[in-house]
């Protein structure tokens, strides 16, 4: 089965259409699925709903869909450093389900491994257990929590083999390894493609049976959300 696409708007030809739930590997800017993003946003699609992490920036990263009016609902833990995104929710243009950071990572393992639900301790006497099923297990009151199945998982990777064996750099790997399995579909892209068994087995990070489809997404920019300086001591 050929995995590899010239470009992302190829891979990505027949999957996409409206109100569709897409998983978004990545942390901030930190292995965000760049080529994929823009793709989706040149295809017109809209009324989408991403779990992610965060939106990312103004105009990067899932800030770029905010801003063209593509995405209806967020299902995100973090979202302090995109104003666009404050401003729709304020005025209720978008809507935003907050999930606690390990409680959206655990959500899509989940749905990667076929499980509807499972209880958690966080989030219980908050505004995150608000209509949410109260279990008591040995005394304590755990919430049941939904597994995120996915129409669509686009993930970003470091190197790939040309079977879809994908190998994750650092901090990158983030929400991109439980993203990437939790999707109907799971489309990949990559700095590098090698050679089918040029990987050691040992460090590959996902296996290619969850990729279907992969673009060479290099050369990247890399882009800093906060860029912090300080003057030279004088010598």
């Amino acid at each position: 089965m050929k995995k590899l696409y010239p470009d992302a708007e190829t891979a990505l030809d027949g999957i996409l259409h409206d109100g569709m739930l897409i998983a978004a590997g990545g942390f901030g800017l930190c292995g965000i699925p760049e080529r994929l993003l823009d793709a989706i946003q040149n295809s017109g699609v809209k009324d989408l709903t991403f779990a992610s992490n965060n939106a990312g920036i103004d105009n990067e990263g899932i800030g770029k869909l905010l801003r063209t009016r593509q995405v209806k609902k967020m299902i995100s833990s973090y979202v302090g450093e995109n104003k666009e995104f404050e401003r729709q929710y304020l005025s209720g243009e978008l809507e935003v389900e907050f999930c606690p950071q390990g409680t959206l990572a655990e959500r899509m393992r989940a749905g990667g491994a076929g499980i509807p639900g499972f209880y958690t301790k966080t989030g219980v006497g908050t505004q995150v257990a608000e209509g949410k099923e109260v279990k008591n297990f040995d005394g304590e009151e755990y919430i049941l929590e939904r597994g995120i199945f996915a129409d669509l998982a686009i993930v970003k990777a470091w190197k790939a083999d040309e079977s879809g064996n994908l190998m994750f750099r650092k901090t990158a790997r983030n929400f991109n390894l439980p993203a990437a399995t939790c999707g109907k579909i799971c489309v990949v892209e990559v700095e590098e493609v090698v050679p089918t068994g040029s990987l050691d087995p040992d460090c590959i990070h996902l296996p290619g049976v969850y990729v279907q489809r992969m673009v060479l997404g290099a050369p990247y920019d890399k882009k800093i959300e906060f860029i912090t300086t300080r003057e030279r001591k004088n010598a």
